[in-house]
């Protein structure tokens, strides 16, 4: 889902350093430089790299500049070619059993190990061929005023992927807007040691099974045994 979605999930991210002329000035052909580099014709099983905004199928930005406004917009593509196992494991075995018979023929009882793995590539690139491989895009919006980088997912992998490419394109480090980060930037360094030594809370009391009656499990929270406890020393008391 993209940023002209009606809804989509996000990551934000900071430039902890400034960004230089010479790099905002030179942004389309920074772009082009590691643009996506389409694997239709090929049996590459992975392509990735920088797509117009406007038009997944432009890698040269004929179609519009990246520059909007105060904004710079661009999206990340990434084609994978799979083939699913069990497409893979049935065509193995027809091709494992063919070749097995041709060695019965010539007098030959099995296949080597090296045979076999060599096999398997065979198939595999056979196979690969036969198959397209399926697009995703992810939107990407720089502002460029306050420093501020969105990327439309949150799929970690494809952070990472992407992380790598901005840093390669623009020489420069991105940071993600963690909540402590987000923190520091509106309490400051001094609150760092506040802000990291947060621990983790149970705000719901732990439920615990005490039993089962008639196949169902009976379940009780530790604030039921508190007040048991109570009404126990009341009637003792009395």
């Amino acid at each position: 889902m993209g940023f002209l979605s009606a809804s989509t999930g996000l990551t934000r991210y900071r430039l902890p350093d400034e960004v230089g002329d010479e790099v905002l000035s030179n942004v389309q052909l920074r772009l082009k430089r590691f643009a996506f580099v389409d694997i239709d014709q090929s049996m590459e099983e992975r392509s990735f790299g920088w797509v117009c905004f406007d038009d997944l199928l432009d890698a040269e930005w004929a179609t519009a500049g990246p520059e909007k406004g105060p904004y710079l917009v661009f999206s990340l593509r990434l084609d994978t070619r799979r083939v699913p196992p069990a497409v893979f494991k049935k065509h193995f075995m027809i091709a494992l059993r063919e070749r097995v018979a041709q060695l019965a023929a010539d007098g030959k009882k099995f296949l080597s190990k090296d045979q076999k793995t060599e096999l398997r590539d065979q198939v595999r690139q056979r196979l690969l061929m036969r198959s397209l491989p399926i697009p995703a895009v992810f939107d990407v919006v720089w502002s460029v005023r306050d420093n501020r980088v969105y990327l439309a997912t949150t799929n970690t992998k494809v952070r990472a992927l992407f992380e790598e490419l901005f840093a390669k394109t623009f020489e420069v480090e991105l940071e993600a807007l963690t909540p402590v980060v987000l923190g520091l930037e509106l309490l400051g360094e001094a609150a760092e040691g506040r802000l990291t030594g947060f621990e983790g809370s149970m705000f719901v009391p732990i439920r615990k099974v005490v039993g089962e009656t008639l196949g169902q499990t009976v379940m009780r929270s530790e604030s039921d045994d508190i007040g048991e406890k109570s009404d126990g020393y009341e009637k003792d008391a009395s």
